[in-house]
């Protein structure tokens, strides 16, 4: 129950989720607090969060209720007969250019596991699913350390400019920072790694993007940018080639290319299996 407050921030949401009172949840965390002499959760306004040893009590209650979680799930496996099962949190483009192959060849390896695909839309939140146990693996742009989950960095992505085929950059090896500025820019979506990452090496050149278009993926930016929309600086994704149709992709070299790859909890203690499938999926991107 400390875990699920923890959590959620609120012991309300807890009671109606464990269907019971809150008065419920709120003894026990009392007693929590009595056991150990300490102030567990510091009261807000809108909710509740751990204070020094609510997170050292979290931590440890976390892990080991994670422990029991992934021992229950295989044992619901042998239950029903399966071979395992595989939960991977993905961003809105991750499957289709980073795993397609990858899961094709662990599907026919492993016909009887269970894959549980949870889209979270952003690297935060799939680093968030895998630190909160809802996924075992998840494929991100590699950030900033984050407690409670390692990140193994597998592949660079270097940055290129989506233009429409009649755009007049269309045609150039490559584009220069300072070109940049002068750009119909079709925005990155908001706080995630990829857009941090680039306005913040731009922002060191002294290079201010201005913007009347956004998305929420690469594969939308890509397509708008086909469109003549305006024009897209991206991380160049497996499957997207140098450009096709009506759209040209060129490189900006003096970019330092993004890193993505695999997030867990803790890759020790993954199953055979999530590690089986991370690996295939990294074989086939390399080839």
């Amino acid at each position: 129950m400390f875990v699920a407050v923890c959590a959620a921030g609120n012991l309300s949401a807890v009671a109606r989720d464990l269907s019971c009172s809150q008065s419920a949840v709120s003894q026990h965390v009392k007693r929590l607090e009595r056991e150990t002499g300490l102030v567990l959760l510091e009261r807000r306004p809108r909710g509740v969060v751990p204070t020094r040893a609510g997170r050292i009590l979290h931590a440890a209650a976390a892990e080991g209720i994670a422990g029991l979680d992934a021992a229950l799930r295989r044992l619901d496996d042998l239950r029903r007969g399966v071979g395992g099962t595989v939960r991977v949190a993905t961003g809105a483009t991750t499957v289709r250019h980073f795993m397609a192959a990858g899961v094709a060849a662990f599907r026919a390896r492993h016909p009887d596991a269970a894959l549980q695909f949870e889209t979270a839309g952003s690297s935060r939140r799939c680093l968030e699913a895998v630190r909160s146990h809802t996924a075992d693996l998840a494929w991100v742009t590699i950030g900033p350390p984050l407690e409670g989950v390692e990140q193994r960095a597998s592949r660079e992505l270097p940055w290129v400019l989506a233009v429409h085929a009649g755009d007049p950059l269309a045609e150039r090896a490559s584009v220069a920072l300072d070109e940049l500025a002068g750009i119909r820019y079709i925005e990155l979506p908001a706080h995630s790694t990829s857009r941090v990452h680039l306005e913040m090496h731009l922002e060191r050149h002294g290079v201010r993007l201005t913007s009347t278009t956004s998305v929420a993926d690469w594969d939308t930016a890509l397509l708008l940018a086909e469109l003549d929309l305006g024009q897209a600086i991206l991380p160049a994704l497996p499957g997207w080639g140098d450009g096709s149709g009506d759209v040209r992709l060129v490189p900006i070299p003096d970019l330092p290319p993004l890193t993505a790859g695999w997030a867990a909890r803790r890759w020790d203690a993954l199953s055979p299996l999530a590690v089986e499938f991370a690996e295939t999926v990294l074989a086939h991107l390399r080839t």
